[in-house]
């Protein structure tokens, strides 16, 4: 991506539905016979690795005009594969469908972005308190489990992808089962309401408590349901606003789902104004100021916006620090930004940023997704030009990033 810095951002911008939704609902498609199409659903490479992993297992998988129909009515495996599963972290999620479904399942140890261990503790503990036999040998997670029975079950850490699998194997478990301590995402919600359309019976979503009532397979149907927006998009755009002290109106934006987002770039000096029922305008016409950022579960400020909102930091008027509690390896931008002239400390889990007076442009590479996004807002604030490699990432979560952001009025291109 080659980026020539130092013009504002001007316009509107529509953002997509949300990767971190889309692909955990295709692997719920898993637990019913009949066809579920997802809308309102993004083009980016984790959508079609997902599928790929759902066609392995026997579903029949059709992506195209922003929507996913899905009909897993004939499953041929319960096996889902290194080379697949190590591309994408959130493919793991077919653990808890596959296990209800079949009764045994054998998913690769997960792959994704290096930004740090991501334990898989909790999800074996939650299926075994439902009843499952779980063995981890040659980098593989074989669950069996002939009757999956509810179970009352804490989380030691609100974490999504125990949450989501504990939640898809307990739709075909008998009884009831209660997740305290549960991750309340959107997207959490958007699974639910996922479950619910096709017969299963969930409450209590977006809140410390979800409740899943076990259905039969037989209960189980089709359903046409719609992605939330991409909150972590929204975000992105937003924080480009301010790092340009550019204008922006958002639409097709849930506003409920960023007021930690909100309430820092207020801080940090942009105008936010919300419109009914899905319009946000972003206004930042002054030099950002420095504040504080502490990442924390939903609905504190998310993980996923780090890196982006230290590229903001990095050219503001004062010294920041940032507090990294989810992840430990996701400072992996700050030598990048360094060499756009950024003055950052790293500090055990915090970075110590001191604004400087402007970015300059340089060569870097991306290390993840969200850093990607990060050196991108960078090079669009910086003096000169900035070019960022390794565009991998990128793709794996934001569906044409270059021509949204050519449209505000961007001076960028990709070669």
């Amino acid at each position: 991506m080659i980026i020539r810095g130092g013009r504002p951002l001007e316009g509107t911008v529509h953002i997509a539905g949300a990767k971190n939704a889309v692909l955990k609902m295709m692997a719920a498609a898993l637990l019913t016979k009949d066809i579920c199409v997802l809308r309102n659903v993004p083009d980016l490479t984790d959508v079609h690795m997902m599928g790929e992993v759902l066609k392995y297992l026997g579903a029949k998988v059709e992506i195209a005009n922003n929507e996913v129909t899905i009909d897993a009515g004939n499953l041929a495996e319960f096996e889902a594969p290194y080379e697949l599963v190590s591309q994408m972290r959130a493919s793991f999620v077919v653990l808890g469908p596959l296990l209800a479904r079949v009764g045994q399942a054998k998913v690769s140890l997960p792959g994704g972005c290096a930004i740090g261990e991501r334990r898989i503790d909790l999800h074996e503990r939650g299926l075994k308190m439902l009843g499952a036999e779980i063995n981890i040998e040659h980098g593989y997670v074989h669950a069996s489990a002939h009757h999956l029975i509810g179970s009352r079950i804490y989380l030691d850490r609100p974490s999504n992808g125990a949450t989501e699998n504990i939640m898809l194997a307990a739709v075909l478990a008998e009884g009831q089962t209660i997740i305290e301590n549960a991750a309340q995402d959107p997207e959490i919600v958007n699974l639910a309401d996922f479950i619910n359309a096709i017969g299963g019976k969930v409450t209590g979503a977006g809140t410390y408590q979800l409740v899943i009532d076990g259905v039969s397979i037989a209960d189980l149907h089709g359903a046409v349901v719609d992605t939330i927006p991409d909150r972590l998009e929204a975000g992105t755009f937003m924080l480009a606003a301010l790092a340009t002290q550019g204008e922006i109106t958002l639409e097709g934006v849930n506003p409920h789902h960023l007021y930690s987002v909100i309430s820092k770039m207020a801080d940090i000096g942009a105008e936010i104004s919300m419109f009914a029922p899905a319009t946000m305008k972003v206004k930042a016409r002054v030099k950002p100021r420095a504040t504080d950022i502490t990442t924390q579960p939903y609905p504190g400020f998310p993980t996923d916006l780090q890196a982006p909102i230290m590229a903001v930091l990095a050219a503001a008027s004062g010294t920041s620090i940032i507090t990294e509690n989810i992840y430990e390896n996701r400072f992996m931008q700050v030598g990048e930004l360094r060499r756009m002239g950024a003055e950052i400390a790293i500090t055990g889990s915090s970075a110590v940023v001191k604004g400087v007076e402007h970015l300059t442009g340089a060569e870097v590479k991306s290390s993840d997704l969200r850093a990607a996004a990060a050196l991108i807002i960078a090079g669009l604030a910086a003096q000169g030009v900035t070019e960022v490699a390794a565009l991998q990432h990128l793709d794996r979560g934001y569906e044409n990033l270059e021509g949204k952001l050519k449209a505000l009025g961007a001076d960028i291109y990709r070669r």
